[in-house]
């Protein structure tokens, strides 16, 4: 029987063995290298073309969104599975934007863990709950125009109508109509409600 060989990515050395001890019991999974930090994820992957590669979300040189993007640009044929303590952070969306297979969080039992890698042999997405609601928030918010992003900064920095009139060089009533379209596309009841939003799901930059 042809086994599913498979490369771990954790920065931390006892996730890394306490992953390979695991699926090493298994008689249809082999590990085939390990990896400390995103930059060498990248270069085992490309070397070793595993057929699913366990990524950490935070890791030195390069988070593993990028790294996966890198894995999955180069050898598109590579699985990538998330690994995250994260549930609701934004950069699981990204990471399943560039690619992933999926995400779970690390405290999911090791029966979980071995269901979701025969899922992903099979070609299924799969995700832990909490991460799954996160993916489909993101998902769903909508694109902000390059002006209602550069408003909306000004939102952030405390400026009123009139200043961001002045700023953008636009009548009052202009930036209510930015203000108010803003709101609508983010859900949000109020200007300190889309401004929340924005934030937590990184559409402002600082």
């Amino acid at each position: 029987m042809k086994k599913t060989t498979i490369l771990i990515a954790d920065d931390h050395s006892i996730v890394r063995m306490g992953l390979s001890a695991l699926i090493g019991y298994q008689p249809d999974f082999k590990v085939v290298g390990e990896a400390e930090d995103g930059e060498e994820a990248v270069a085992k992957a490309t070397e070793l073309k595993p057929d699913i590669v366990i990524m950490d979300l935070v890791m030195p040189k390069l988070d593993g969104a990028e790294a996966t993007r890198a894995i999955r640009d180069k050898c598109p044929d590579i699985k990538v599975l998330i690994l995250t303590t994260f549930g609701t952070s934004a950069d699981v969306a990204r990471a399943v934007s560039a690619g992933a297979s999926g995400a779970l969080v690390k405290d999911i039992s090791n029966d979980d863990f071995l269901n979701a890698l025969h899922a992903v042999v099979r070609g299924e997405k799969v995700f832990s709950q909490e991460i799954e609601q996160t993916v489909k928030e993101e998902a769903e918010v909508p694109t902000l125009t390059q002006r209602q992003l550069e408003i909306l900064h000004s939102v952030t920095r405390g400026l009123s109508n009139a200043e961001i009139a002045r700023q953008f060089g636009i009548s009052m009533d202009g930036v209510k109509r930015h203000i108010m379209a803003i709101c609508r596309k983010l859900g949000a009841s109020n200007r300190s409600e889309a401004v929340a939003i924005a934030l937590r799901r990184q559409l402002l930059k600082s």
